[in-house]
């Protein structure tokens, strides 16, 4: 008898799967794509921490950059076209980089560059794998903090040690394996509210989310590993609106904060100034923007940041065939301009220093 047996599947076994290919150890990819900027990623997850928790009152935090990335050139163009504007206004807010790699869909699409780095449907995964943590390396190297989405509960073993900020987005906060994931991350968490609206979801996935969980997982090695987690007293809800309507409104951030603070978990919270916010019109995010920033000048505490959905150019564009694709334009949901996300966190950091 051998110690590893091999195991011949049978006639039942993966009758619907047509691959499976072995990827790199997520420790292999580490010793390939170094994190170079750990303490910029410490003091960036503290720096969140701090505003979540009141110990910073002086800055909010700003969630901006393009929906997703396609084309990782253009994605450190735009960071370094923002890092210029961390720095400037660095004593008002704080700065992060949407990097969203994964994307989910309703129904069908460009599930992201980890998945589909050609775009073509080739579905290139190790490519895709280290193409974005190699990113995430560049932009961290500007001194640019990053965020992403979390989609699939194994992929933040290739790259959680470049994020500063993390979202579990509306069609997953309901999720159980995603309360657990969050139960484990090291970075601040940002938990939206459902597609229809509701708020109390982000509620209970944040107190799911602060507590001890045991899930199956990978370890650094790639091996099937058993996780215990210490809980994430780091969380908070995102309201994006939905299908019931915006929910950026005075009265909507009180009732966040009071549904919060009903369950033992007194926070402020980021307005998502796109999604069912902007009645997905892009051209709508800075009117967003504004009212949140006109309730956070009149002594609103229960805000702490904003999201915006920001590109080189604004609008979106389909991918084609053979088709070039318009620079600095998104391929998914339609962003602001630069001009605009100028204009926008100028007005931000005025009103935050008038405060």
């Amino acid at each position: 008898m051998t110690d590893n047996p091999i195991v011949i599947p049978t006639s039942v076994d993966d009758t619907h799967i047509k691959e499976i290919a072995a990827l790199k150890r997520p420790s292999q990819l580490k010793l390939e794509i170094p994190n170079r900027s750990e303490s910029l990623v410490a003091d960036s997850r503290q720096a969140i921490a701090d505003i979540l928790h009141g110990r910073d009152t002086k800055r909010l935090v700003v969630v901006v950059g393009p929906c997703s990335i396609h084309d990782v050139e253009v994605a450190a163009e735009y960071a370094d076209k923002l890092m210029a504007l961390r720095t400037r206004y660095a004593d008002e807010l704080l700065i992060v980089m949407r990097t969203y790699f994964e994307k989910p869909r309703t129904t069908v699409g460009w599930t992201g560059l980890v998945y589909d780095p050609q775009l073509d449907g080739s579905e290139d995964i190790p490519t895709g794998i280290e193409v974005s943590r190699r990113l995430l390396q560049t932009i961290n190297d500007m001194g640019m903090p990053c965020a992403v989405e979390l989609l699939d509960p194994i992929t933040p073993q290739y790259f959680a040690d470049f994020l500063s900020w993390a979202a579990i987005g509306a069609r997953t906060v309901e999720s159980q394996v995603h309360r657990q994931l969050a139960s484990g991350m090291s970075a601040p968490i940002g938990f939206k509210n459902s597609t229809d609206g509701r708020v109390d979801v982000a509620v209970h996935a944040m107190k799911a989310a602060e507590r001890s969980h045991s899930f199956f997982s990978v370890n650094f090695e790639g091996q099937l590993a058993m996780v215990r987690t210490n809980g994430n007293p780091d969380t908070h809800i995102v309201l994006r609106g939905g299908a019931s309507g915006p929910n950026y409104d005075t009265a909507a951030v009180k009732d966040a904060v009071v549904r919060g603070k009903a369950h033992g978990i007194e926070r402020p919270v980021m307005v998502d100034c796109s999604h069912g916010n902007s009645k997905k019109d892009h051209r709508r995010q800075p009117i967003v923007a504004d009212e949140v920033l006109r309730q956070f000048k009149s002594g609103q505490n229960g805000i702490m940041g904003l999201m915006v959905e920001s590109h080189i150019n604004a609008g979106r564009q389909d991918w084609a065939p053979d088709v070039k694709l318009d620079h600095g334009v998104s391929i998914t949901d339609a962003c602001i301009g630069w001009d605009d996300t100028d204009v926008l966190l100028e007005k931000a950091a005025k009103v935050v220093a008038g405060r």
